[in-house]
């Protein structure tokens, strides 16, 4: 049973989370560190706890020992240590939020998160309109005229162009918050699809092309999936969908390079491509992670240790094909390079496994919440499309969200809920 003096502390710090991942990494950290002490506390005080499918936090705790024994066999066993070591927290966290939302009252939390995520929404369009954030974050002057087309939004996340994989990480379990309450309000369904344009033209203005795209695919998923409007609605939707994807590209001469001149453009003609080809920042880095792999097969170089490898002059200077950055920005040449192939399919297999095996009753369960966690988790691993390094701490952390309340926000599936209890 609920202890409702135990959680209403842990329920304040997950309240604020969204707010504490704008604030920084260090916040957030300590957030979630948080969370997972509430739970260590609650369960060395209650003794009421059982969980009732212990499958995910074996999986998890296998994966968090496997990323112990990676730290030990990198390249530099210092420079992703704390990130290794560090995954425990999520296992906790894990199990507290799943501790939280087995009081299935707890749902209406998702309330304070919607607002804060139509905040950032508001404030990116305004950013992109007028140049900068209601907090002024954003300026860019050029000659004393302020800009309306410079570089890629950054809203309250000050000097990081971030705000588009924050609003892609939250959307889709926001959205599937809202549709949930519309299924029963079907005068009022529509509102559901025009926020999904909403935002979807939100992350494509804030230039970020790979989080647009994934988006798009993302929404597109999700429409299909929603039961409560006939085909032919859907089809309109799908074709809406697209129109705004474009116009919005073209609205904005700044995303409409981001989006067309730096790649459709440069493919036209053969010059042109093999210029690209020479020159794309993205396609050196793949090239580059790929050849890591190769000099190291099986476990790779390490968490966090692709700039490690590709920044010792000794190395860069005998592989030509290196290229010095901090990870290769593609999740599946990022888990060769620094995991190999063995623990590349560790990661993902536990991942997807942890993911599929609950889609039959997140089916059956027609809960909007679940499918929207479901499809952020998979359009993550899309293939090509660049990503941010997958175990940096803003990336993580949107994930074991979305991994989190997966879960966590349905009867059949939140390991605690004694209605849990056939496994697949």
């Amino acid at each position: 049973m609920i202890n409702k003096k135990k959680i209403n502390l842990p329920i304040i710090f997950f309240s604020i989370l969204p707010i504490s991942i704008i604030l920084g990494s260090s916040i957030s950290l300590l957030n979630v560190v948080l969370l997972g002490l509430s739970y260590i506390f609650i369960y060395f005080t209650d003794r009421d706890i059982k969980i009732h499918d212990s499958k995910p936090v074996i999986l998890l705790i296998i994966l968090f020992l496997y990323l112990i024994f990676n730290s030990f066999i990198s390249v530099d066993i210092t420079s992703g240590i704390y990130r290794n070591f560090g995954f425990i927290r999520f296992i906790f966290f894990f199990l507290m939020i799943n501790y939280i939302f087995h009081n299935e009252k707890n749902i209406g939390l998702l309330k304070i998160w919607s607002a804060i995520f139509f905040i950032v929404l508001i404030d990116i369009y305004i950013e992109r309109f007028t140049g900068s954030n209601i907090l002024g974050f954003g300026k860019l002057e050029i000659d004393g005229i302020l800009q309306k087309d410079g570089p890629r939004v950054v809203s309250f996340f000050r000097t990081e162009p971030i705000s588009g994989a924050f609003i892609c990480g939250l959307s889709f379990l926001v959205l599937g918050y809202i549709f949930n309450f519309l299924e029963t309000k079907k005068k009022f369904k529509i509102i559901g699809f025009i926020l999904i344009l909403f935002c979807l033209a939100g992350i494509i203005l804030t230039g970020e092309r790979s989080n647009g795209l994934k988006a798009l695919i993302g929404f597109l998923i999700f429409i299909s999936i929603t039961d409560f409007v006939k085909l032919k609605t859907k089809i309109i939707f799908f074709f809406t969908i697209f129109l705004i994807f474009f116009l919005t590209i073209n609205f904005s001469d700044y995303v409409k390079h981001r989006y067309i001149d730096q790649l459709y453009s440069k493919m036209l003609s053969k010059d042109d491509r093999e210029k690209f080809v020479k020159k794309s920042l993205y396609l050196k880095l793949y090239k580059s992670g790929i050849f890591v792999f190769k000099n190291n097969p099986w476990f790779g170089v390490g968490n966090k240790n692709y700039r490690v490898e590709t920044c010792d002059n000794s190395k860069n200077s005998v592989h030509k094909e290196y290229y010095c950055l901090t990870h290769p920005h593609q999740i599946y040449i990022e888990m060769l390079s620094e995991h190999g192939i063995i623990g590349a399919i560790t990661i993902i297999s536990i991942i997807f496994y942890l993911a599929f095996r609950i889609i039959r009753k997140i089916i059956d369960s027609k809960n909007y919440i679940q499918a929207g966690c479901f499809i952020f988790l998979i359009i993550n691993f899309m293939p090509l499309l660049p990503s941010g390094s997958f175990f940096n701490n803003f990336n993580i952390t949107l994930f074991m969200i979305n991994f989190s309340l997966m879960y966590a926000v349905n009867k059949k599936t939140n390991i605690f809920s004694k209605k849990n209890v056939k496994h697949i």
